[in-house]
């Protein structure tokens, strides 16, 4: 194993460790963000923005295209395990626009034989024929973002779909040949009831999606409900909601592998499996993120130009900047990732992913163990029941 010379020795707990190269690099996924909307939702903090009547369909796939061929010098000889078309809203973008861009995708990096390939899509832009389209396209898993089934919380949400139209689309889904689906539900919403939340729970199950993120609405700043905040559920019936939730999905065969994702027997998402156990993704798109990991040991994260106009404008970089990974980083880095899963990780992935010996969380680790928020298991890195409820007090033990 070649030693990274130039690297600066990690401190953490005491003890000094050397920076290794990789002995085998990670799968590698590809996000594409497609940064239009139809209205901008009052909740959402993503980098999306309220799409025209017409949308620049054929500049933008040409521009991640090019974004791609400045990328490819980092991925040579690698294959993509899974690729995640995320927004804002994917699904407003016809076939025909989707199919050039997978295909010059395809024709730059192989494809693994079994790669999973995602579209978000909300409920007021399905259209039977276009989703048909998409599955020919080898488009194989739909993420629809529902939120709530119930017409009073769709208001208050901001969403452009009710709840029949929400209900409607799961059933295209699976008419369009799609046998693997994602539905996003949230809880916690203005004035919601532990009834409400469940009601949408068991609506949502009654639709038989092969997963669900179910995650509590969180008031993120630089949104409309940052400035003006809705009221929301108290402490004690947010927990009640989560209790009971957690136990209804459960009790229907979804088990819980993350802090809001649960899934069917088989059936997590791989894209997102990736990005939790510190694998690699190429981000392309405006506002996109990426992280690569080279041979030499270096781990480089990436963030392109956020503005569709600036991304779009020939003048400008498609990458606004990155910066690699130091020592001292990635044990945090690699932590709040790996101890989002239910499981954790293999405490070995530790080594593969970042380069940095085991030993080097030996002081930290104990410590979180002894609090109870990190299992007492030598062979995995997985945080105990209490860990997952005070994840940020477990990876602050973690920060060198």
């Amino acid at each position: 194993m070649i030693q990274n010379t130039s690297a600066q020795p990690l401190i953490l707990g005491g003890a000094q460790t050397p920076r290794a190269a990789l002995p085998h690099l990670p799968p590698l996924a590809l996000y594409i963000h497609i940064p239009w909307c139809v209205r901008k939702c009052p909740y959402c903090d993503f980098n999306s923005h309220t799409a025209s009547p017409v949308l620049p369909e054929e500049e933008y796939v040409d521009a991640l295209l090019a974004d791609l061929d400045q990328d490819l010098h980092a991925v040579y000889g690698r294959e993509l395990s899974s690729i995640f078309f995320g927004g804002g809203t994917p699904s407003l973008f016809s076939a025909t626009a989707l199919g050039r861009l997978l295909k010059g995708v395809e024709q730059r990096i192989p494809f693994a034989c079994d790669i999973e390939i995602t579209l978000e899509a909300n409920p007021g832009t399905f259209e039977q024929e276009k989703f048909v389209a998409y599955r020919k396209l080898g488009i194989n898993r739909l993420s629809i973002g529902i939120q709530s089934f119930q017409q009073e919380k769709l208001k208050a949400l901001g969403r452009i779909h009710n709840g029949d139209e929400a209900i409607r689309a799961a059933g295209m889904a699976r008419q369009a040949g799609f046998d693997n689906f994602n539905l996003d539900l949230m809880h916690g919403l203005p004035d919601q009831s532990l009834d409400d939340a469940l009601d949408d729970l068991r609506q949502a199950i009654a639709l038989k999606p092969t997963h669900l993120s179910w995650y509590q609405l969180t008031l993120e700043p630089n949104t409309v409900f940052w400035n003006q905040p809705p009221t929301l559920p108290e402490d004690d019936t947010l927990w009640d909601i989560q209790e009971a939730g957690q136990a209804l999905l459960a009790e229907h065969g979804y088990a819980q592998y993350e802090v809001s994702a649960y899934a069917q027997t088989g059936r997590p998402a791989r894209h997102n499996l990736n990005y939790w156990s510190f694998g690699d993704f190429i981000g392309i798109g405006a506002g996109a993120h990426g992280k690569l990991s080279h041979p030499d040991g270096r781990i480089v994260r990436t963030w392109k130009t956020r503005l569709p106009k600036d991304y779009l404008n020939p003048a400008k970089n498609f990458q606004a900047g990155s910066k690699e990974l130091t020592n001292d980083e990635l044990p945090f880095e690699f932590l709040m990732n790996a101890l989002r899963l239910t499981d954790g990780v293999e405490a070995r992935l530790y080594t593969e992913r970042t380069g940095l010996d085991l030993a080097s969380l030996s002081e930290a680790r104990r410590e979180a163990e002894q609090s109870g928020l990190l299992q007492v298991e030598p062979s995995r890195l997985a945080a105990t029941d209490r860990g997952q409820l005070f994840l940020n007090d477990l990876l602050q033990k973690f920060l060198s």
